[in-house]
């Protein structure tokens, strides 16, 4: 129950922030992902209030540096992460800069694996550099049926 209740608190958190800034989707979607991801990473640190204020520091943060990596990444660079994903051994990283936004990326796959539905999976990192910063990010793709990857956490 007070699992639920914090998960219930996270997401009224984390919608309005994403509804905040009209006409970026992108970074909208950065921020909900982000942010979710940040929640349930923090929710696997620490025991009673500790794990709550791990769970929404995760969250916080994870809000933060969302948002900034989704303001930067348009069509051009989601087809080149793709390409990332389908095409490069793992540890073997793709750079590439955006003209449009400024923003230099690299993606790097780091671990291929069959998941239990049996889809091929890789985890992997993005880094994005803009203006002299850097953020960085992990997720895991699992191949679709039509061959795109798809964002699973």
């Amino acid at each position: 129950m007070k699992k639920s209740i914090i998960w219930i608190l996270i997401g009224l958190f984390i919608i309005p922030l994403a509804g905040c800034q009209a006409g970026r989707e992108k970074e909208q979607i950065g921020t909900v992902m982000g942010g979710a991801l940040g929640g349930v990473l923090g929710s696997n640190v620490g025991k009673g209030q500790g794990k709550t204020a791990a769970i929404i520091a995760g969250t916080l943060l994870g809000v933060v540096i969302g948002s900034e990596i989704g303001r930067y990444m348009d069509r051009t660079d989601e087809m080149q992460a793709q390409r990332a994903l389908e095409y490069n051994r793992d540890r073997q990283p793709s750079s590439w800069h955006n003209p449009n936004t400024g923003a230099s990326f690299t993606t790097m796959p780091t671990t291929t694996y069959q998941n239990g539905y049996g889809q091929n999976c890789r985890e992997y990192q993005t880094d994005i550099y803009v203006d002299g910063k850097s953020e960085a990010g992990r997720g895991t793709a699992c191949r679709q049926p039509d061959g795109t990857w798809r964002i699973m956490n």
